[in-house]
């Protein structure tokens, strides 16, 4: 039988050598003990995310893993890859530039088992870097990290969390919610009985990937769960275990007839899926600056984030919400955010201060959908946090339970507004780079005009 907890706690312990110093040292190590543990490994798939999270890679044999210490090499136009697949010639990245390949570097620490056939099959993250050297900044997952860097550097360290939720559809071209003739209720544990033995699937493969899932709770609608992580203050490893786990939902749903579904609303009836993060902030002495026993009061420290975090949520919509089905989560009645605010104990509102004891005080930032880039989002929140620390600016007053504010700032509700926003936003281009603001933005107005470019069937209907 193929023992899945041993295998995690055994890899995880012998990857953390405090003797290794060199980062081609470490990776060799890494493969050592993989192919102790896993020694039936005959393949391995080694990928980059794209702009939209989406694997773009190839499989080798477990012999090249080796050699992958001095790297591969994959083209840099898949950065400007459409949902689709396809290139975006107005990016610029493909024919203008003749379609340069450019080094990639294997990520630390994230060679781990496939979920299909774990004990023959591996996966690895891949990172690309600039003829220089230095971290490729078109790549999501360089940006968070550079990012995290200037926060670091200010000597402040989140510890972030998130919460993603997901449909299992039946493979059907309706997409009927899995268990139809029973309705889901809101944190209904019975509910959890229905699709045991995939929600169990989904536990052991992730805690043989080292992800930490601390709960699953059923959703309101049918078919619908979330997934809450152990708190960590490795944010990247925190976004690469959310990476790791939409593909290993999807790949284990498809071996059980099933489909994983991440929109944002697959249904205009049902709940749309959020991916919300929890975050606090320590010092150098390890103490959470936002810890208070006077939530109505806060701390200094706590205002000036949520300030920041505000200040910036119009412009960052357009990574929040990636898509034109993203929009469609954004309705009254669906504990969604419709406006910048900000309040305690309330799920109406874009940051929430959840209930706590005083040295777990932490804000929720609550609007980005589960179709967002993870290392986008996450990138935004810390975004936020920098310059809300760096900038004194003054904060809303608290919004109270379903109540508007006297002058509310409604976030947009559509893609073209969102993308208006995003590009004219000068602290954004500061801390993302005008090169990467034009290629998203780009690459999302060819996503948005190819949609445009169809003819739906109401419009046949409407006789137009």
């Amino acid at each position: 039988m193929f023992d899945m907890n041993s295998h995690n706690h055994q890899f995880r312990d012998h990857i953390q050598s405090p003797q290794i110093k060199s980062v081609a040292d470490q990776f060799n190590l890494e493969v050592e003990n993989y192919l102790q543990r896993f020694p039936e490994t005959d393949c391995v798939d080694i990928f980059l995310h794209d702009l939209n999270g989406h694997l773009r890679g190839k499989r080798i044999d477990v012999h090249q893993l080796a050699t992958l210490v001095q790297g591969c090499y994959f083209p840099l136009s898949i950065y400007a890859m459409s949902l689709e697949g396809q290139v975006v010639d107005t990016s610029g990245l493909e024919t203008f530039i003749g379609e340069p390949d450019q080094l990639c570097m294997p990520v630390l620490g994230s060679l781990q088992p496939n979920a299909i056939h774990p004990e023959t099959h591996a996966q690895l993250f891949l990172t690309m870097q600039e003829h220089d050297g230095q971290d490729c900044l078109l790549e999501p997952r360089n940006l968070l990290k550079r990012v995290l860097q200037q926060l670091n550097s200010k000597h402040y360290y989140p510890v972030m969390t998130a919460e993603l939720e997901f449909y299992l559809f039946k493979q059907n071209p309706d997409q009927d919610p899995l268990q139809k003739h029973s309705e889901n209720q809101s944190f209904d544990v019975d509910a959890l009985d229905h699709n045991q033995h995939i929600l169990e699937l989904i536990k052991q493969h992730a805690a043989l990937q080292g992800i930490d899932i601390i709960s699953i709770v059923a959703e309101s609608s049918t078919g619908q769960y979330e997934l809450n992580l152990l708190h960590t203050d490795d944010i990247l490893k925190l976004a690469d275990q959310i990476m790791s786990l939409k593909r290993m939902i999807r790949q284990l749903a498809q071996q059980h007839q099933l489909r994983a579904c991440f929109m944002a609303k697959p249904n205009l009836h049902q709940a749309g899926s959020g991916l919300h993060f929890h975050m606090s902030l320590r010092d150098q002495a390890q103490r959470n600056i936002f810890a208070t026993s006077d939530i109505k009061q806060g701390t200094f420290r706590l205002h000036q984030v949520i300030a920041g975090l505000l200040a910036l949520m119009p412009a960052s919509m357009a990574i929040l919400a990636p898509n034109i089905n993203s929009f469609r989560r954004f309705k009254m009645g669906n504990h969604v955010p419709l406006e910048v605010n900000w309040g305690n104990n309330n799920r109406n509102v874009a940051i929430r201060i959840p209930c706590s004891d005083v040295e777990n005080t932490r804000i929720e930032y609550r609007v980005a959908g589960a179709d967002a880039n993870p290392y986008l989002a996450m990138c935004i929140i810390l975004i936020g946090t920098v310059y809300g620390l760096t900038h004194e600016l003054d904060l809303m007053p608290e919004s109270e339970a379903n109540q508007s504010s006297d002058q509310p700032v409604f976030l947009a509700n559509n893609q073209l507004e969102a993308l208006a926003l995003f590009q004219n936003n000068s602290v954004l281009q500061q801390y993302l780079g005008h090169p990467f603001m034009t290629l998203w933005s780009t690459c999302k107005q060819f996503e948005y005009q190819s949609i445009h470019n169809q003819m739906t069937v109401m419009e046949l209907q409407w006789g137009i």
